[in-house]
């Protein structure tokens, strides 16, 4: 069935995403506009030419040069009509390409710069989200980042302001930033306060750094996903044709846990954290049923999509139909929306949707 998938299949597939950031994912247009607005000055003067530098600048091999262009996106979003607006358009993108769920995720103090509160910050966000749920039907959650290279007590702001907004679209925690010298223990406090109240976790660990990274985020801080975790694979002894050898422990523990891999393949290529697509450990990991989920990461720098993320995959490594439902159905099971709402997408419109696919393309 795989030579049937094309793109346009492909593209009316229901999705769910799990890892994309909001300050990563601005319409190019949207970012000319708003620094017009704020008389902000940009490398570039169109929507094409700002697209290309940020994807230039995103793909030089390192993570810390990959989140460089941050700093432009943070730049514009710093007034609430900015932030609605950005939040907005993030939901209205993804349910363009079929995206049923996605969970966007950003460090709110980031926003603060011109004299916003964090609880502006946070309403703004959340209702450019929710408008874009009553005008297209697209479920969603907001995951509140702290940043590793940042004191932790402004990880434990983040944490309790996580839990003061969970009732009102926020999801989950997570730790984000530049991992080499920052270790997930450095904000145990944060986490332990989001485990004391019940909340959701998911560390960014092992994208820029091994092993040692996930393994703090799973066993000191509690995660529940993880975000990247492609040096997961150094856990792990093959030979020759693929075949494991020895599973390490903490490589064992994920795989019995079925705790969810976040892979975002593109952004690795770009970031160094892979030398290549075809370096890439995700065919392992499907291999051996890890549970592993595809995402974006950030569509603006890594200049992406869901279609193009589920398009590679396709292209590299043949997945089929059946492949790319039990990927959604994967990213439902492991999002932080309640049971019942979970189910209600998995049953309602992810198998519905597949179901109609089937019988279209067997025509």
């Amino acid at each position: 069935m795989t030579n049937k998938l094309t793109e346009e299949i492909v593209r009316k597939v229901p999705k769910v995403l799990l890892h994309e950031h909001l300050d990563g994912g601005l319409r190019p247009k949207t970012i000319l506009e708003l620094a017009e607005k704020d008389k902000i000055d940009l490398p570039e003067g169109t929507p094409e030419a700002i697209a290309e530098w940020f994807h230039r600048g995103a793909s030089r091999g390192s993570l810390p040069l990959y989140l460089e262009g941050f700093g432009t996106t943070i730049a514009v979003m710093q007034t609430k009509e900015a932030l609605e607006r950005v939040a907005y358009e993030s939901l209205i993108d993804a349910h363009l390409e079929n995206i049923c769920y996605a969970e966007m995720r950003f460090h709110p103090g980031f926003h603060t710069q011109k004299g916003l509160s964090l609880e502006d910050v946070m309403n703004s966000v959340l209702t450019g989200m929710s408008r874009a749920e009553s005008e297209t039907g697209i479920k969603w959650g907001l995951i509140v980042c702290a940043m590793r290279n940042m004191e932790p007590s402004v990880s434990m702001e983040m944490a309790e302001l996580a839990v003061n907004y969970r009732n009102k679209g926020v999801v989950g925690f997570d730790l984000a930033g530049e991992e080499a010298g920052h270790p997930p223990k450095k904000h145990v406090d944060a986490f332990h306060y989001i485990q004391r109240e019940n909340g959701n976790i998911t560390i960014h660990a092992g994208e820029a750094f091994g092993i040692k990274s996930i393994w703090q985020a799973i066993q000191w801080c509690g995660a529940h996903r993880i975000g990247h975790a492609t040096h997961l694979i150094e856990d792990i002894t093959l030979d020759e044709s693929g075949k494991i050898i020895q599973m390490g422990p903490l490589a064992q523990y994920i795989l019995d846990k079925r705790v969810p891999l976040e892979i975002c393949l593109l952004s690795n290529v770009q970031t160094g954290a892979v030398s290549s697509i075809e370096a890439h450990p995700l065919p392992i990991y499907w291999k051996y049923k890890f549970r592993i989920t595809v995402n974006t990461d950030n569509r603006l720098m890594s200049n992406t999509t869901m279609t193009n993320e589920l398009m590679t995959i396709i292209k590299h490594w043949n997945f089929n139909l059946d492949d790319l439902e039990k990927l959604a159905l994967n990213a439902m099971k492991s999002s932080f929306l309640p049971y019942k709402k979970r189910l209600d997408l998995i049953y309602n419109v992810i198998k519905t949707e597949y179901a109609k696919i089937r019988i279209e393309m067997e025509k």
